[in-house]
């Protein structure tokens, strides 16, 4: 069971959702549409992932991406936005969303994409991943600043396992790809990104990603 917020400035489409969700065995810990509220909201609400629109009346999704990182560093924010526009999703990304799925996918895959999510695994329509991949590897490129370039004067040792799933996460693998590549279960695959995140002091596996590509861990 994963503990969900729902921030959409649609009553029909935050209800739908909610009701997904709840159907699905999770629990939905607080809705709201408007962004400021959310901010407001989260921290007593402490929700493992909140589901966002990009779009809201009051702030922008991006806003409410970091108003929720700096309230709950831990939290997994997955975007279900209208739109698919690539600065749209960048932006979003940038500001520290996990996932970022357009609210065409089908409730299977949404679903699943909560789930997925709530692991830290990044989770995006496709089409997105390799575009997300691409600017964190042109970011590495100029030399730009992120997340991942905090504190790493001393990076943490990482084991021999946890560097090899680290390469396989920069080549943007799914747990389960990187599973059947090293012949891991899907558990053990989680635990070693984990590990790596705490080491890291990282937040997801979006953070880690763009650590990874910016080191040359993806050639």
């Amino acid at each position: 069971m994963v503990r969900v917020m729902v921030v959409d400035d649609h009553p029909m489409w935050r209800e739908g959702v909610a009701r997904d969700l709840t159907e699905a065995g999770h629990e939905v810990v607080a809705t709201s549409g408007e962004g400021r509220q959310a901010i407001r909201v989260a921290p007593a609400a402490r929700p493992d992932v909140v589901v966002l629109d990009l779009q809201l009346p009051d702030i922008s999704g991006v806003e409410v991406i970091r108003g929720l990182r700096a309230a709950l560093p831990q939290v997994r924010v997955l975007m279900l936005s209208a739109s698919g526009e690539q600065q749209s999703v960048l932006e979003a990304v940038k500001a520290g969303a996990t996932g970022y799925l357009v609210k065409s996918a089908a409730p299977a895959e949404f679903l699943d994409a909560v789930r997925r999510t709530a692991t830290g695994e990044p989770v995006f329509t496709p089409g997105l991943a390799g575009l997300v991949l691409g600017e964190f590897r042109r970011l590495a490129a100029g030399g730009g600043t992120g997340p991942s370039d905090a504190g790493n004067d001393a990076a943490p040792r990482l084991t021999d396992r946890e560097t090899e799933v680290l390469r396989l996460v920069a080549k943007g693998l799914s747990y389960k790809q990187i599973a059947q590549r090293l012949e891991l279960s899907h558990r053990t695959v989680q635990n070693h990104v984990q590990n790596t995140l705490g080491k890291l002091q990282l937040h997801n596996r979006v953070e880690l990603t763009r650590y990874a590509i910016e080191r040359g861990l993806d050639g």
